[in-house]
């Protein structure tokens, strides 16, 4: 049964059916990716939003010309090749720049009440998560999904769905130590680019994860490959 645009659908269901809805759940705060199986209503409801006007942004925003894949109807080896060449190498890319840019920031304007403290090591320890999961995927899950053996991955599975949540507490520590992202009037443009950049980061990795947890496990695990 194809999904439906209405309130009792859950919320990743309609990132994969709608792709415009990734980006306006994101917007809303909605986690589409790690909490993504239950019921849109009762996620805006927890919120304070009005799901009707969550629907209504999601047609609107579905208007827009763009170039979006339907992954949902691509194979195993599409999904996997796209999450490696795409998103583990957009990470590894963009970690050790955060990095070093944390570490300038609250080196550099350390008197500042506003700063970001702590912000540094706790990137440290989000990186060492997130290079460790892809290796795990890249070494352990995914070869045995490219064998045709998806059906047999079902514990390795459950452990990565598991990574998966300690990346979404991750994210919600770097929104806290940052006070949401806000980017105080004192900021210089290093700080300014570090903030607008780790928000780019959660919006890929949501994207990332999403893909996984609701079109590519549930693909491989039904189908054996």
């Amino acid at each position: 049964m194809s999904t439906q645009l209405q309130p009792d659908s859950s919320l990743a269901d309609l990132a994969v059916a709608f792709p415009a809805a990734s980006r306006v759940f994101r917007r809303h705060g909605l986690d589409y990716c790690c909490h993504g199986r239950r019921p849109m209503g009762d996620a805006c409801a927890e919120r304070g939003l009005s799901a009707e006007r969550v629907l209504a942004e999601i047609t609107a925003e579905a208007r827009r010309p763009g170039d979006e894949a339907q992954w949902a109807e691509r194979d195993v080896p599409a999904l996997v090749a796209h999450i490696v060449d795409y998103y583990h190498a957009r990470l590894r890319e963009e970690l050790p720049l955060l990095l070093q840019m944390a570490h300038r920031v609250e080196l550099r304007h350390a008197e500042k009440e506003s700063v970001p403290r702590g912000l540094a090591a706790h990137l440290e320890g989000l990186s060492q998560i997130l290079l460790d999961h892809l290796d795990k995927e890249e070494q352990g899950l995914f070869p045995v999904l490219l064998s045709g053996r998806g059906a047999q991955a079902s514990g390795a599975v459950i452990a990565l769905e598991r990574d998966h949540e300690d990346v979404a507490l991750g994210l919600a520590r770097t929104r806290a130590l940052t006070k949401n992202l806000a980017v105080p009037p004192e900021a210089c443009p290093t700080w300014t680019a570090l903030y607008l950049r780790l928000g780019e980061l959660e919006a890929e990795i949501m994207d990332h994860v999403h893909l996984e947890n609701n079109v590519l496990f549930p693909k491989a695990l039904s189908e054996g490959l």
